[in-house]
């Protein structure tokens, strides 16, 4: 295991022989069903398997990497950081988590209320 946690789930979430992300490979580091992936990522399910290379899934795929490196900012513990992005409520966004604000397209959001908290922010 590499010390930068990040590098880690970069290299898990990496398809094979291409400069692609894995859908299959990020829902298994997000701890995911495929299906809820799809539903995040705004795509049919079989377009993980189908077409891995659709621009949408790969600009979520993308969006969803951002979360996790600002997530290990916040908490350089990979599982925690994970737990914060999947389960932690924000009264700021009417308690949704950073997940939710994703799917809703809202990963400027979520990257920005990240930030705040690593920058010492905490109201």
């Amino acid at each position: 295991m590499n010390a930068d946690p990040l590098t880690d789930v970069l290299e898990s979430a990496r398809e094979a022989g291409t400069s692609r992300l894995s859908a299959a490979n990020l829902a298994n580091v997000l701890g995911l069903q495929q299906q809820d992936l799809a539903t995040i990522a705004g795509v049919h399910r079989n377009t993980l398997r189908t077409h891995p290379e659709s621009p949408r899934l790969q600009a979520a795929l993308r969006d969803l990497m951002r979360v996790v490196s600002a997530a290990v900012a916040v908490q350089p513990d990979l599982e925690r950081a994970l737990f914060l992005i999947k389960n932690h409520p924000i009264p700021a966004f009417r308690h949704k988590t950073i997940l939710q604000l994703v799917q809703e397209g809202r990963t400027e959001d979520a990257i920005d209320y990240l930030e705040s908290i690593s920058a010492g922010f905490v109201g």
